[in-house]
C-alpha cells in the first residue's frame, strides 16, 4: 500500500530495525529517516538486537533535519546482558529506550530447545543485576521496554519496576509468539500504568503473518489507552516501512476505531515515552 508525502504527520515509530545489522534489512539507517520525513513521521527509533543504536541515531540526526531520531540498547549477550555499565553509558549519550533481552531471552531461547539465555528471575525474585538497571532508568526516566520475556517474567518485571519508581514501561509486542501475553494477563497489568505495543506482524516459520486482527481485538478489549502502534518494521519479508504503518493505520481506521484512538496510539502516548510532549 503506497504511501503518499506526509501521509504519516507527526506518527512516531518506537520500533525499527535498521542497517547494518547481522541480518539484510530493507532500508539502512539514513535510507529510513529520510523515507519517514519524507511522509512527516516526527520520531523514530532505531533498535537492533546485538549493538546499540544511540550513535548511528545521533549521525542519521546530523544528516537529516526536521524529525527527531532516537536509539536505545538491547541487553542481550552481545551487549553483556544484564550489563549496568552498558546501560549507564547508553544513558549517557541519550538512549531512549533498554529493552530487556529479545532474541537471547531465557524465555526464546528455552523455547527453542537451548539454555544460553539471559536470564532476568531466579527463584522467583529478580536478579540484583536488573534491580541495579532498574534504579537507573527510573532516575533517568527512560523506558524500560520487556523484550521477549515471558507473560510471568514480565509481571514480575513490571512490579519491581513500579516499586522501584520506573514510570514509563513498553511491553513489547505481546502477540509475538514467544511472548503469548493473553488478553487477561494483558488486564492485570494495566493498572501499572504500562503501554502495550502492538506491531504490524510476527514470524511463523520463517514468514511474516499480519498482527493487524489479533491486535483489533486487544485494543476494542482493553481499551486503546494502553496501547501504543509501533511496526518492529525492516525485515525485507516484509513492505518498506512506511507502507507497513500506513497500511496498519488505514487497518485501523477502517475497523471503526475512532480518530481520536488512533492519534492517541500513534502520536500522544509515543511522544510522552519519548519527552517530545
Amino acid at each position: 500500500m503506497k504511501c503518499e508525502d506526509n501521509a504519516l504527520e507527526d506518527v512516531i515509530d518506537l520500533h525499527i530495525h535498521t542497517a547494518p545489522d547481522i541480518r539484510e534489512r530493507r532500508l539502512n539507517d539514513i535510507e529510513l529517516v529520510k523515507e519517514a520525513k519524507r511522509v512527516g513521521a516526527r520520531a523514530v527509533v532505531l533498535k537492533s538486537h546485538v549493538v546499540p543504536t544511540m550513535d548511528r541515531a545521533w549521525i542519521a540526526q546530523q544528516l537529516v533535519k526536521g524529525i527527531h531520531v532516537f536509539g536505545g540498547i538491547v541487553l542481550n549477550p552481545q551487549m553483556g546482558g544484564l550489563n549496568i555499565a552498558a546501560v549507564e553509558n547508553a544513558i549517557k549519550m541519550n538512549a531512549k529506550i533498554i529493552w530487556l533481552p529479545t532474541s537471547f531471552a531465557a524465555n526464546e531461547r528455552k523455547q527453542k530447545g537451548m539454555s544460553d539465555g539471559v536470564e532476568v528471575i531466579n527463584n522467583g525474585q529478580i536478579v540484583p543485576e536488573l534491580v541495579k538497571i532498574l534504579k537507573l532508568i527510573s532516575k533517568h526516566n527512560i523506558v524500560l521496554a520487556t523484550g521477549h520475556l515471558s507473560p510471568y517474567e514480565i509481571r514480575v518485571v513490571v512490579e519491581k519496576a513500579k516499586e522501584i519508581g520506573v514510570k514509563k514501561i513498553l511491553i513489547n509486542h505481546p502477540e509475538w509468539p514467544t511472548v503469548d501475553m493473553s488478553l487477561d494477563d494483558q488486564r492485570a497489568l494495566i493498572k501499572y500504568g504500562v503501554y502495550f505495543e502492538r506491531c504490524y506482524a510476527h514470524r511463523v516459520n520463517g514468514k511474516y503473518e499480519k498482527n493487524f486482527s489479533t491486535n483489533l481485538r486487544a485494543i476494542e478489549s482493553l481499551g486503546y489507552e494502553s496501547t501504543i502502534i509501533s511496526t518492529d518494521g525492516g525485515q525485507i519479508e516484509n513492505p518498506v516501512w512506511s507502507e507497513e504503518l500506513y497500511e496498519y493505520i488505514s487497518f485501523l481506521r477502517n475497523s471503526g476505531l475512532s480518530e481520536e484512538a488512533v492519534n492517541n496510539m500513534t502520536k500522544i502516548y509515543p511522544a510522552k515515552m519519548l519527552d517530545l510532549d
